[in-house]
């Protein structure tokens, strides 16, 4: 036996495909419990947790969690997973979605392949239809309107009214471009602070240059500002501003690398002199800071001095300073205001990183060049997560998470009409098909079946048989399942971004086809123990 060498298990047609489902069955089982507005909550023993215990109502927390001992069972998990992962990382929630479209799709596909139609034609003509779907839903959506922010961020929220409000102005204030992102909060409240400015994760580099004792802060207005990453190892360096700034009295904030002696010159000059000098150092490190430091030279109207290019500070002047309305610098973070409007190469990098941002599928890429962008803006917001045990403020955590992203995505690409509808209008059309038992209509009926599927399962968690629902041909009318009423959904408020809607179903169709296409499964093999 050669060395490294590791016993596989085999797995062939109906065999290896059965179990597949069978996993597909218990995740979305779990999962399935948390969908739409009287979803359930699920308990969840997590060794990563605090009290070793999760308690959620977010599909991709749930999923997450699952594995099971059975090896080929556990691979469709693993797959069911990365539909939920890739719909939670492009439009930051809809993972429940995805996995119900998911299993819908297997358990319909294999029923009606079983014993009719070319498996692989069947296949390509589900994928040929499928970008048919994303252009209904196009064609359903509408733009988002300030007061549609609300009722988003409640439906995304698990129906909770409070924190829907506290994001949804949160929204409201940074604006299209801003960016709103989620921490724990110290305190069992929840509250929400937005920031019109650049910040900044980086804090004073020595506390005599505070001026407010009261918050440990400096805070200047009308303030200079030198932006560079060489190390400034002496003050005759910057010699050429330092002279005019003295003499017109002027305020001065250096975005650099400082040496200890030039940070004790300018503190000492603070404390002695009363002048209004600041310094922090570059924000992260590598690639990011050279990335984030030209952003904060954009915004600011300043000449980034960089080592990266071959920039010799000591011929700066003080046209290459930059200017900022207000700095509020802190012992860990610092806020640059900037009241002006956008110029046009402020606005020129915001397209080009918007650009960057839809070329890039890892989640921290993305999260890195939302925060470029929203500094760019010059609107930030936090929503603080607070309760009153760390499992309530975990299980809230992931809510409000949820509901962030869900509004961005809203904000974004639009919304479409909630509770499951889109897709249920679109498979009532589905269905009209004379041709019997071809491709196409296979193909045709798998899809109309399965995309029901969302909104079959947020009535049956709320305890409503789907069959006794009557809707009509406006497409916008429903049932409203927390109110238990009919009405057009839009003026409901129920609705549901059509980023979420549309990717969960991309990448519920991509898992889908995968599996219904396979036909062997190489396991690594298990040595059980009796």
């Amino acid at each position: 036996m050669s060395k490294g060498y590791i016993p596989k298990d085999l797995s062939f047609d109906s065999t290896a495909r059965e179990k597949l489902i069978k996993g597909i069955t218990k995740i979305s089982q779990a999962v399935k419990s948390t969908l739409g507005p009287c979803g359930q909550t699920v308990l969840i023993e997590s060794p990563d947790h605090l009290g070793g215990i999760t308690i959620t109502k977010d599909g991709v927390t749930v999923a997450k969690s699952i594995f099971l001992d059975d090896p080929v069972e556990n691979l469709s998990i693993q797959m069911m997973k990365d539909a939920a992962s890739r719909t939670a990382n492009v439009a930051g929630d809809g993972t429940t979605t995805a996995i119900v479209l998911t299993e819908a799709l297997i358990k319909n596909g294999s029923e009606m392949l079983s014993d009719r139609g070319n498996k692989t034609e069947v296949i390509k003509e589900i994928q040929s239809l499928s970008k048919q779907i994303l252009k209904d839903l196009d064609k359903q959506s509408k733009k988002i309107k300030k007061n549609d922010l609300l009722d988003v961020a409640t439906i995304s929220a698990n129906n909770d009214k409070e924190i829907g409000h506290i994001i949804s102005e949160a929204y409201k204030k940074v604006g299209v471009n801003g960016i709103v992102t989620v921490e724990k909060s110290m305190t069992s409240e929840t509250y929400a602070e937005v920031t019109n400015g650049i910040k900044v994760d980086r804090g004073y580099t020595s506390n005599l240059f505070i001026n407010d004792q009261r918050k440990d802060e400096c805070v200047l207005e009308d303030v200079k500002v030198l932006v560079c990453d060489t190390e400034i190892s002496n003050l005759l360096q910057i010699e050429s501003v330092l002279k005019p700034i003295i003499n017109n009295q002027q305020k001065l904030l250096i975005i650099g690398q400082c040496s200890q002696n030039v940070i004790n010159t300018l503190a000492a000059n603070v404390v002695r002199n009363g002048l209004k000098f600041c310094n922090i150092t570059p924000p992260n490190f590598g690639y990011k800071q050279h990335e984030l430091m030209q952003d904060i030279a954009i915004a600011l109207g300043a000449k980034y001095f960089s080592e990266k290019t071959g920039d010799d500070l000591s011929l700066i002047t003080e046209q290459n300073l930059g200017t900022a309305d207000k700095i509020i610098v802190g012992k860990d973070s610092s806020v640059i205001i900037k009241h002006n409007q956008m110029t046009d190469e402020i606005e020129e990098r915001i397209k080009e990183l918007k650009v960057q941002q839809e070329n890039t599928t890892h989640l921290e890429e993305k999260k890195f060049i939302n925060e470029r962008v929203a500094s760019l803006s010059g609107a930030i917001g936090c929503i603080y997560v607070g309760g009153n045990s760390d499992v309530e403020q975990k299980e809230k955590f992931d809510r409000v998470d949820d509901s962030v992203c869900a509004v961005k995505s809203a904000l974004d690409e639009g919304i479409v009409v909630g509770g499951g509808l889109a897709l249920y209008n679109i498979a009532k059309d589905l269905v009209k098909d004379d041709i019997k038992f071809k491709d196409r209509s296979i193909a045709r009926y798998i899809l109309s079946q399965s995309i029901v599927a969302p909104f079959e399962q947020i009535l049956k968690n709320a305890g409503i048989d789907p069959d006794s629902i009557k809707l009509t041909k406006n497409k916008n009318y429903g049932f409203d399942v927390k109110n238990e009423k009919y009405g057009d959904m839009f003026k409901l408020g129920v609705i549901d971004p059509l980023k979420v809607t549309k990717n969960a179903f991309i990448n519920a169709v991509s898992v889908a086809t995968t599996i219904l296409s396979t036909n062997a499964i190489v396991t690594h093999a298990r040595i059980r123990q009796d």
